[in-house]
């Protein structure tokens, strides 16, 4: 599973960077190309470079630029009408297009690198308080669940709005006026400039490069965390460079691979589609593995989810693995 994580992990590091890059170029002038190697290489060096504290302050101040797709819909116009009753009452069809985005969907929402990112962060602020694992002091365990569910449940509302805000943007213009094959995001911002305006389109080159900025390192992060784990060894992004070799080795190697992506002809916007599709199919067994691990008194001690946790995690992995099965289906009978 680890090394599918990092299939996943490298195809979305190429398909991002690479989606950087063409914006910079919109924006800029240049070669996409060299401006995609040049942000692989920044973020190295940042995540390499810098202590976990301050590097953390970056990320957190990143997720601002975010907002950029929510201000695009005040530039555009949206049938709030129809595409609220759409998101309640969607039109669902049982076809292999369907099939496959409801799993790239999944698949961007319940990432498998965000397990492993989410984890190693913990362990990450942990050691930053100095504070004792959950495991030697599990009578504190309540609060810092707590606090664990509600950083959970607001990052990923924030999440589904800005989700929400790209899918009303995009609808609203490109798919609007016809425009429904979509191959880079270079095409996506030169097709908005003339439906949504100069704003819009500045707007929306901008949120490529600061989201790519956000999703670089967590992307790389996420494969250092679960290779050093899986190897039995200790990593972390406040460690020193040469103490934690493979930890590092791990970011640089991913970020690389990820960035010569580009050279080889990768369309970044489709490479992001099929990457949130493998995404969605390693979360099942994935989710699987981690729900036998959770009930595991011999793994957990005292600290085993609750029987209500039990059913609800069980429920999600079973949507999982249902949606991956019926993209399957699809794939064997040839549909896809």
């Amino acid at each position: 599973m680890v090394s599918l994580l990092l299939v996943a992990n490298i195809i979305n590091l190429g398909a991002d960077l690479g989606a950087m890059g063409a914006a910079l170029a919109l924006l800029a002038g240049g070669k996409a190309g060299l401006y995609t190697l040049l942000f692989g290489l920044l973020s190295i060096v940042l995540e390499v470079g810098l202590s976990y504290s301050r590097y953390a302050a970056i990320l957190k101040w990143t997720t601002l630029t975010l907002f950029t797709y929510v201000a695009v819909l005040f530039v555009v116009h949206v049938p709030w009408g129809t595409a609220l009753t759409a998101l309640l009452l969607p039109d669902i069809e049982l076809n292999a297009a369907y099939a496959t985005a409801f799993v790239a969907i999944l698949g961007t929402t319940i990432s498998p690198y965000l397990f492993f990112w989410q984890a190693g962060q913990e362990i990450e602020e942990q050691h930053r308080h100095h504070a004792k694992p959950l495991c030697l002091k599990p009578a504190a365990a309540d609060g810092e669940f707590r606090r664990i569910r509600v950083d959970t449940l607001t990052g990923m509302a924030f999440s589904t709005l800005i989700s929400l805000a790209i899918v009303f943007a995009t609808a609203a213009t490109l798919h609007a006026e016809g425009i429904r094959d979509i191959a880079t995001s270079a095409q996506a911002a030169e097709a908005l400039r003339p439906l949504a305006g100069p704003f819009a389109f500045s707007m929306f080159a901008l949120g490529i490069i600061g989201t790519g900025l956000l999703a670089v390192p967590v992307l790389a992060g996420s494969a250092a965390y679960a290779v050093t784990e899986m190897a039995g060894m200790a990593g972390s992004l406040d460690a020193k460079p040469l103490s934690a070799r493979l930890f590092y080795g791990t970011i640089a190697a991913t970020t690389l691979a990820g960035a010569s992506l580009s050279a080889i002809g990768i369309d970044p916007a489709r490479a992001l589609y099929w990457a949130a599709v493998v995404n969605g199919v390693l979360a099942a067994p994935l989710m699987l593995v981690m729900m036998l691990i959770a009930r595991n008194p011999r793994a957990m001690g005292r600290l085993v989810i609750s029987r209500r946790q039990s059913w609800s995690g069980w429920a999600a992995t079973a949507v999982m693995t249902a949606a991956t099965l019926l993209f399957f289906f699809f794939l064997v009978t040839g549909d896809i």
